[in-house]
C-alpha cells in the first residue's frame, strides 16, 4: 500500500533532477515502487528506525538520527509534510546544511494533514510556497527561497511529579514535546513499587518516565528505547540535565537486550504517522511476559477506550486497574513466578 503522499510523489518525479534527497517519508511501500535507477540517485532520512531499515533493505543509502548525515549536498529535497507542524521548521533545520546552492525544494503531504497551511507557515521562516499539484488526496508544493542556517536546539521545561523537580528537553515530534501530558502525570503517580533492579521506559518520547523513575530510585538500571531517533536525542539530553544515568536505545519494538527487565513502564503510542496504528501496542504488550523476569511487572497508561485490557488478560493471564482518572486508566500486569 501506498500513502496519498507517496502516490503524488511517483506522480511528480519528473520533478526530482539531480541527487535527491527525500526526508521523513512514511511507513509504506514508496521503496519499492521507486524505479531502480533511483536507488542511485535518492537518499533517504528519517528519525523513524523502522522506516529507515525498510528504506536500507530496499537499496538505498539511508540516515537517521537527529540530523541527516551524507557527505554530499543535495540537488532537490522533497519534505514529507509531519504530523506536528512545529516538526517542518526542525526538519528544514535539518535540510539546510544537505543542500546544494540553488537546489530546488518540495513539500508533499496528504490534505488531511494540514498542508493547506503550508505558505502561511513558512512565511515566519522568510520563505514563499507555490502548489504544483493537487490530486489523490494530497498536495505537491515547491518552496521557494533558502532555509536559515541555524543550529538545531532542543525545547526545555520543566516538570515536577511528587517533589521531584525535573528539566526535560525535546523535539517537535516528541512525545510529550513541550508539557507533561495527564496520562503519563497520573502514570508516574502510580510507580511506588519500582525501586530496583533493570527497568525499561518503552516509547520513551522525550524521556519523563525514565527520568522520572531514576531521580525517585537511584538505584534501578535504566533503559529507555524509542522507535524514534528524535526521542532517543531528547531522553539522552534529559537524562543529562538532570545528572542521571541510563541507557537509551532507538529500537522497533522491545530492544533486543538485556534479555529481561525486573519492570517496564510505558505509555505506549497508537499512532504511525497520523493514522491510528494499534498495532505496536498490541505487539508490544504480547512480548512483554517473555522479556520480564518471573515476578516482574508491566504498568502502562491508556486512554479508556483502547482495547489494551483485553490483550494483557490474554497475555499474561490477568490484569490490574490500578487507577482511571480524566479518561485514562493505568494497569498493571505481574508476571507469574514459577
Amino acid at each position: 500500500m501506498l500513502s496519498s503522499a507517496s502516490q503524488m510523489l511517483l506522480r511528480n518525479l519528473a520533478d526530482l533532477a539531480g541527487s535527491s534527497l527525500l526526508m521523513e517519508p512514511p511507513l509504506d511501500q514508496l521503496a519499492g515502487q521507486l524505479p531502480a535507477s533511483c536507488r542511485q540517485q535518492v537518499a533517504v532520512f528519517s528519525s523513524q528506525v523502522t522506516v529507515a531499515s525498510r528504506w536500507q533493505q530496499a537499496g538505498y543509502r539511508c540516515s537517521t538520527g537527529l540530523k541527516p548525515d551524507f557527505s554530499e549536498r543535495f540537488q532537490t529535497a522533497v519534505l514529507f509534510y509531519p504530523k506536528s507542524k512545529e516538526q517542518l521548521t526542525l526538519m528544514l533545520q535539518q535540510l539546510q546544511p544537505m543542500l546544494a546552492e540553488n537546489a530546488d525544494i518540495f513539500v508533499v503531504g496528504d490534505n488531511k494533514s494540514g498542508i493547506k497551511t503550508l505558505p502561511k507557515q513558512l512565511q515566519n521562516s522568510g520563505l514563499s510556497a507555490h502548489k504544483l499539484d493537487n490530486a489523490r488526496h494530497a498536495l505537491w508544493f515547491v518552496v521557494n527561497g533558502r532555509p536559515a542556517d541555524c543550529a538545531i536546539k532542543a525545547q526545555t521545561f520543566d516538570v515536577t511529579v511528587n517533589s521531584i523537580q525535573l528539566r526535560m528537553h525535546s523535539y517537535p515530534g516528541v512525545f510529550n514535546h513541550g508539557s507533561l501530558d495527564q496520562g503519563t502525570a497520573l502514570l508516574l503517580r502510580h510507580l511506588t513499587h519500582i525501586q530496583s533492579g533493570k527497568v525499561l521506559d518503552f516509547a520513551c518520547g522525550s524521556g519523563v518516565i525514565g527520568a522520572y523513575l531514576k531521580a525517585s530510585q537511584p538505584a534501578i538500571e535504566l533503559y529507555a528505547s524509542d522507535v524514534s531517533t528524535l526521542a532517543t536525542a531528547a531522553t539522552e539530553a534529559t537524562l543529562a540535565a538532570n545528572q542521571l544515568s541510563g541507557t537509551v536505545l532507538a529500537a522497533d519494538g522491545l530492544p533486543e537486550a538485556p534479555a529481561q527487565f525486573e519492570h517496564i513502564v510505558s505509555n505506549p503510542p497508537f499512532h504511525t504517522g497520523q493514522k491510528t496504528d494499534y498495532s505496536i501496542a498490541e505487539s508490544f504488550i504480547r512480548a512483554c511476559p517473555d522479556r520480564l523476569v518471573p515476578g516482574g511487572s508491566l504498568t502502562l497508561v491508556a486512554n479508556n477506550h483502547l482495547p489494551y485490557q483485553s490483550w494483557l488478560q490474554e497475555s499474561f493471564g490477568h490484569c490490574t486497574i490500578l487507577a482511571q482518572e480524566h479518561g485514562f486508566t493505568i494497569y498493571q500486569c505481574l508476571k507469574t513466578r514459577k
